[in-house]
């Protein structure tokens, strides 16, 4: 990786008590280059205009950045057509968008119906479906993390209405095998949602070669602003789902007696767009992009492996799940003896900064037997000097213990 990159992100070469920054919270959110950012400030001084139906030059253009960032991300994720691709506040509202709408589209039938999802899935894709009535059945996984595909196939009944998984743990960084579970769910006429904020940032995703019903990812994970995200949807499913929320734009005629709803994409985004957001993302999607995403992923995966090396020497150390197939994502642990938030305390006194907690993900966090851990994770611009930096640190905390 291009030493340089790490000069387009001002916010690593700051100081944290006295300590050169070390930034090992990615999988929570990412640093912004300086190009997202300049893009957002551009856009507010110089194109500024509410989109869409204005006839002025500033809603013109700013309809045209927003909608050539449909087809940036279009393009990204190779889907069919920016009929597909909705703008959302990021997956957790994508993940309640489907869940609500297809609440809505199973109302006539007796029972709403089950979701499959699996035990290591993060609380967005699970809380959206039992709010909108839907049972869950788990799919099990084994202590290493890989999901039992036997139990999966008998988890199908004629109840079931969708089935949701998680491409990439936000805990244990496994990358799950969604092509063999999409084969499986559309083997039993079942739709299926990917949940790709884990995945999206890290490796090339590929709506027409996965072939999944619907794909959810968020901005702010892959080098983008807060507040926006996708859901990608199949055409077909999203021309049969009912609108998510009503308002301006995702009206075609409104009357006090009938509305009817316009088209896709239109449908599902009610009010004004983050028009400034959605600008703001395709530029760092086309950041990524230009750097290359095997690229990113094959930097990523050197400094997975790397780290778990490293770490596999300390005496008393924890990794969670199977450190052969781990992704160039999260790394979970705990020190046997410390608790994780005391490491990650004195962790962050040493200027690096790592996750702790149940990471939204308390159901794995019991099958793990873990009331927490502790979670480093890796962006583009992370270094194997930034991980000697996390081990050295690391060893000088579990010795004050």
């Amino acid at each position: 990786m291009d030493k340089n990159i790490r000069n387009d992100f001002p916010i690593l070469s700051r100081t944290v008590y006295g300590h050169p920054l070390v930034y090992l919270d990615n999988a929570a959110t990412t640093q912004k280059p300086r190009q997202v950012v300049e893009a957002i400030a551009d856009e507010y001084y110089n194109v500024n205009a509410n989109v869409h139906r204005g006839v002025h030059f500033l809603s013109q253009q700013a309809t045209e950045l927003h909608e050539q960032s449909r087809e940036t991300v279009r393009r990204f994720i190779n889907a069919r057509s920016t009929n597909e691709i909705i703008f959302t506040r990021g997956t957790t509202e994508s993940i309640n968008l489907l869940a609500r709408t297809l609440a809505q589209y199973h109302s006539n039938k007796t029972e709403m119906g089950e979701v499959i999802v699996s035990q290591m899935e993060h609380h967005s894709n699970i809380v959206p479906w039992q709010l909108n009535g839907f049972k869950l059945r788990v799919i099990p996984m084994s202590d290493e993390g890989v999901l039992d595909l036997d139990t999966y196939q008998k988890l199908f009944t004629p109840q079931t209405r969708m089935v949701s998984i998680t491409h990439v743990s936000n805990v244990m960084g496994t990358i799950n095998p969604v092509e063999d579970i999409i084969r499986i769910a559309h083997e039993h006429g079942v739709p299926i949602l990917i949940d790709g904020a884990q995945s999206t940032p890290h490796m090339t995703v590929d709506m027409q070669a996965l072939d999944c019903d619907f794909f959810a990812f968020s901005g702010h994970k892959i080098y983008g602003p807060t507040g926006i995200g996708v859901l990608y949807g199949k055409e077909e499913w999203l021309n049969q789902l009912p609108p998510y929320q009503g308002g301006g734009e995702m009206i075609k005629n409104v009357s006090f007696e009938l509305t009817t709803f316009n088209e896709l994409p239109y449908k599902f985004e009610a009010g004004t767009p983050d028009y400034v957001g959605s600008h703001a993302l395709a530029v760092a999607l086309d950041y990524v992009s230009q750097i290359g995403m095997d690229t990113i992923h094959q930097h990523e995966t050197e400094l997975t492996t790397y780290a778990i090396k490293q770490m596999q020497s300390i005496a008393g150390i924890q990794i969670y799940g199977n450190t052969q197939h781990l992704s160039a994502g999260p790394i979970s642990f705990n020190v046997q003896g410390i608790h994780h938030l005391d490491l990650g305390t004195l962790l962050d006194r040493l200027g690096i900064a790592v996750r702790t907690g149940h990471h939204c993900a308390e159901p794995l966090m019991h099958r793990l037997g873990a009331e927490g851990t502790v979670r480093i994770s890796f962006g583009l611009y992370n270094t194997i000097d930034e991980i000697d930096t996390f081990v050295s640190g690391l060893r000088r905390v579990i010795q004050m213990f």
